[in-house]
């Protein structure tokens, strides 16, 4: 049973965020799944299986099975279509957000048509207050949806964050905060701290631009946007807002391949 770990969004290696990806020929159980995603310990864990003519695709973090989730999607299309020669140029995935889909772009990276998210204005001051309190700084604006989304002024701001995890750990559902502005070489940047689901700040969030794209694409007046994650690792991400969808680009590089010991798999038989 191989893996690989690619690092998506990420024109070289050692950029971007990682995730290990398995392709398997049937579902194993769960709690198998979550456990191995815990021993990588990685911000996200693919689990790829064929399912007629596209691919069914679950995601893991080190604590939970998530709904949505950008870069490892992106990381399994790559294998899908670079390491595994898919004799196509897109890739179908089956998903518990609905059916994505992935294509190879001309630039060598590749294209994510993914669910517009919608954000509404909190008008809760006191929860405002709680939410600068755990991020250190006030944002100019807060929104909500399955995450907060915190606005501010100037991408120093963002970048000079310095978060309370513990108590972000708290906010209920599992929600995590996208902290974005606009961004002094780019249209927007962002951070995106998520404790709850055993990550502290991912490194690069697909999914939180599915949030970020529709809310820049009003405010910028234009529907293409360049976007920087600017956690320690960084990586840029293109978008571009289609009515309720959103088209993320970026690229991907795989780092390492390497085989379960039968050891860890045979349960599975």
């Amino acid at each position: 049973m191989q893996f690989m770990i690619v690092d998506a969004f990420a024109a070289a290696p050692m950029s971007g965020n990682p995730a290990a990806v398995l392709v398997l020929e049937r579902w194993p159980d769960a709690a198998w799944m979550q456990a191995l995603a815990a021993e990588f310990n990685l911000s996200e864990t693919a689990y790829v299986v064929p399912e007629g003519d596209a691919y069914g695709l679950r995601w893991f973090t080190p604590q939970r099975e998530v709904e949505l989730c950008g870069h490892a999607t992106l990381a399994s299309a790559h294998v899908l279509l670079s390491e595994h020669a898919v004799a196509a140029r897109c890739v179908r995935f089956s998903t518990r957000s609905g059916v994505l889909e992935v294509c190879a772009a001309q630039d060598g990276g590749y294209a994510m048509r993914f669910p517009a998210i919608r954000m509404d204005p909190v008008r809760d001051e006191a929860a405002v207050r709680d939410i600068a309190q755990m991020l250190g700084d006030t944002p100019q604006e807060l929104l909500l949806g399955p995450n907060y989304m915190a606005v501010f002024a100037s991408e120093q701001q963002v970048a000079a964050l310095e978060p309370d995890f513990s108590a972000l750990a708290r906010l209920p559902d599992g929600r995590g905060v996208i902290a974005t502005a606009p961004g002094d070489t780019h249209d927007l940047v962002s951070r995106y701290f998520v404790p709850a689901c055993g990550i502290d700040e991912d490194p690069v969030t697909g999914s939180a631009h599915c949030a970020l794209a529709p809310y820049w694409a009003r405010r910028l007046g234009r529907d293409r946007l360049r976007a920087r994650q600017i956690s320690a690792r960084g990586g840029d991400v293109g978008c571009r807002v289609e009515a309720d969808q959103v088209v993320l680009g970026g690229q991907a590089v795989t780092v390492m391949r390497g085989t379960l010991d039968p050891l860890v798999y045979s349960e599975l038989d």
